[in-house]
């Protein structure tokens, strides 16, 4: 049996292998730790890694060692509170009961938890495990391409910038001794017949004029043959092969009206950013479209949908009817996965609710893969959240979720985008 013994070293991370092996290992606690961490911090610094702390009782491990066994007595001087067989109470806390987080120690040392740090790979890692896009799907695979461009040798014709010098050398230098090697052997054979002439005692001058006149004649059928011709030329040849792909495009929806106050928007955008990370790093040919309304919609880049701000009434469907507009000018459902997400406090016109359902029934949600909505509020549900929760009873393809402080951001963002939520909505 042959053995073989990987001897690479590892890289700056020294083991890197006992690394992977210790994550795995204490997954469970890194895993609670990262969660714990988007809590604690902002959610945009998602792109830097994290200090994780693990308690040390977590991370001992058992040990076996002898007892003295046996029934043994003891007398320990200085006792004047107990008898024999008396109980002794629990220790209150801060009476020596160890109330404390640290572990104290009579000799002066003791144990602190386990802190090490994870690499921003790891930490996205461990944040976006167990999630997906939902009801993702490969369409019009057949329609859908993506030309990769690959080198398929070399051609005779091309762009200058293309041209391979060494190639073009090569080419020249055969055709020069294809064309020239007779040549030259005959003129080599002449110029001896020409050298025996004139060594003669006796030369024959007609002869030698028409010798020389031969080897002149050669001499410029020699020099005429060109050092480099258009057929030397050699290009780089270059190819477009068709690749079948997926494409998803995302939408991003958020009230900007005046009762959705700044501490609400901002965790609007800790969601958005959230979910941007998260899509950035599941898929390569994603888009991200950003939807901001209040009275009126329009679309915008990424900083004004962040930063931007706006005050007013709220009209739900404006956002609505200009995603639906959007979709129907550059997104074809039939070759786009088309998902959505919105955020709001809740308030809408009365009025305009019935036309939010209506519009999100006939058409956005035949052609969206998934719609979520968010409501971020302390307070009761109104028109809109009841509206929307008559949606999600009779589609699939439709959630929403409720936003109270920073600290549920998190826990719905796993909520919407888990794994298990695509086959429970298959099933």
């Amino acid at each position: 049996m042959a053995h073989f013994i990987d001897r690479r070293l590892n890289g700056k991370n020294k083991s890197t292998l006992n690394r992977q092996r210790f994550i795995r290992r204490y997954k469970k606690q890194i895993k609670e730790a990262v969660s714990d961490a988007i809590n604690k911090r902002s959610v945009t610094d998602t792109s830097s890694g994290e200090s994780i702390s693990i308690p040390q009782r977590d991370i001992s491990e058992p040990t076996f060692h002898q007892g003295k066994g046996g029934d043994r007595e003891q007398i320990h001087p200085g006792n004047d509170q107990f008898s024999t067989g008396d109980k002794i109470k629990r220790p209150q806390g801060g009476q020596g009961g160890g109330a404390g987080e640290g572990e104290a120690s009579d000799s002066g040392e003791g144990e602190d938890d386990f802190v090490f740090s994870i690499s921003k790979d790891e930490y996205l890692d461990l944040l976006f495990e167990d999630l997906e896009l939902p009801n993702l799907q490969q369409n019009q695979l057949d329609k859908l391409v993506q030309m990769k461009t690959h080198r398929a040798g070399f051609c005779s014709d091309g762009m200058p910038s293309n041209i391979d010098i060494v190639r073009s050398l090569q080419g020249s230098l055969a055709r020069r001794v294809a064309m020239s090697a007779g040549k030259k052997r005959e003129l080599a054979q002449l110029q001896e017949q020409l050298a025996a002439l004139m060594a003669d005692p006796e030369p024959d001058i007609a002869a030698i004029a028409l010798m020389e006149q031969e080897i002149a004649q050669l001499q410029k059928r020699i020099g005429a043959v060109p050092f480099i011709d258009n057929y030397d030329l050699r290009f780089r040849n270059y190819e477009k092969q068709p690749h079948p792909t997926s494409k998803a495009v995302m939408f991003c929806i958020m009230d900007v009206s005046g009762s959705m106050d700044q501490a609400t928007k901002d965790m609007a955008k800790r969601f958005y950013i959230l979910l941007y990370q998260f899509l950035t790093r599941s898929y390569k040919d994603i888009e991200v479209v950003y939807i901001r309304h209040h009275t009126q919609a329009k679309e915008v880049d990424e900083q004004e949908f962040f930063y931007s701000q706006e005050t007013g009434g709220t009209i739900v469907s404006s956002a609505l009817k200009l995603m639906h507009e959007i979709i129907q000018e550059r997104y074809n459902a039939g070759e786009w996965n088309i998902y959505a997400a919105q955020a709001s406090d809740g308030d809408n016109w009365a009025d305009d609710t019935p036309q939010c359902g209506e519009i999100l029934r006939n058409k956005l949600l035949n052609d969206v893969r998934y719609y979520a909505y968010i409501e971020i509020t302390t307070r009761a549900h109104q028109s809109l959240w009841r509206e929307y929760e008559k949606i999600c009873q009779s589609n699939d393809n439709f959630a929403i979720q409720h936003i109270r402080s920073v600290e549920d951001i998190y826990p719905i963002f796993r909520e919407l985008f888990k794994k298990s939520r695509q086959h429970q909505g298959a099933a």
